[in-house]
């Protein structure tokens, strides 16, 4: 964990969650941390639950208010996170939501916003450290896309199209930055068990329920503990679980496969056989 030792990291989407989780474990491995997210009173309570994990006395905790979908705010929030602790050594971009919903049904709006946080959010404040990092010729930038960012899922029509944007973006700048000795990586987790995929389940069509229902959820710890050694080892892509690795290997090799099972879960939850909310 001597990675992590005096390196300054900002993280989005840091007040819960995944980003959460992962600021705890880079802060006590020995980081100065910039916590960035939209609601100032939990940043806040984020701060006070880092600082309580930090490694020693001198190392700096700060939040930093700002809305992802905005590029002027995402800007102004990781300059004052400089100002505070000097150039970011590590972006992590835990920003993102999700509200699923049948395409045929969803808003313009829905589609916009999923795209503006999850996909723009997530490119606005890579573009925002990338310049210094390949200028300094050092530095890692963590993104965090999803299973939903590898494999369509029925009902995430706006959320699968920004995270597959995000793998998309994630393999692009890999093969730009590598040669200036900047490194990336891509973490693409299943369910998490937070706050947020709690309100997903309680309003997803009962098709997305069960095709959610093949796979376990995890603690947004697990993730981040597998995010974070990841970019220790500078490795790029990060598939959480063996069942998950499975089904992104054969969605690649044999897609056929993969679609007759998805379809015959949908085709059950249509028929009453699977209902919302259960998972195996």
């Amino acid at each position: 964990m001597l990675f992590w030792t005096n390196k300054h990291v900002v993280i989005t989407g840091a007040s819960s969650g995944m980003g959460l989780a992962s600021a705890e474990l880079v802060a006590a491995a020995g980081a100065h941390v910039s916590l960035l997210a939209r609601d100032p009173g939990r940043l806040e309570a984020a701060v006070e639950a880092v600082s309580a994990r930090c490694a020693r006395a001198d190392q700096r905790v700060t939040a930093h208010p700002c809305d992802v979908a905005d590029p002027a705010q995402v800007t102004a929030a990781i300059g004052g996170a400089e100002a505070a602790s000097g150039p970011v050594d590590v972006l992590l971009t835990c920003a993102g939501f999700c509200e699923p919903q049948r395409f045929i049904e969803t808003e313009v709006e829905d589609l916009v916003r999923h795209i503006d946080v999850n996909l723009l959010g997530t490119i606005y404040a890579a573009r925002a450290v990338a310049p210094s990092m390949v200028e300094r010729g050092s530095g890692h930038i963590g993104l965090v896309s999803s299973m939903g960012g590898l494999v369509g899922v029925y009902g995430y029509s706006a959320y699968s199209a920004a995270k597959f944007g995000v793998t998309g973006f994630a393999e692009v700048v890999r093969s730009e930055l590598r040669p200036h000795g900047v490194g990336v990586t891509l973490a693409c987790p299943p369910n998490m068990d937070t706050p947020g995929y709690a309100r997903e389940v309680a309003t997803q069509p009962k098709e997305t329920a069960a095709i959610n229902g093949m796979a376990r959820t995890i603690p947004p710890s697990v993730a981040a503990a597998e995010f974070v050694r990841a970019i220790e080892r500078n490795r790029f892509l990060v598939v959480h679980g063996a069942s998950n690795r499975i089904l992104y290997r054969v969605e690649g090799l044999w897609p056929e496969l993969f679609h007759r099972v998805f379809d015959g879960k949908i085709a059950g939850a249509r028929r009453g056989e699977v209902h919302a909310g259960v998972a195996s």
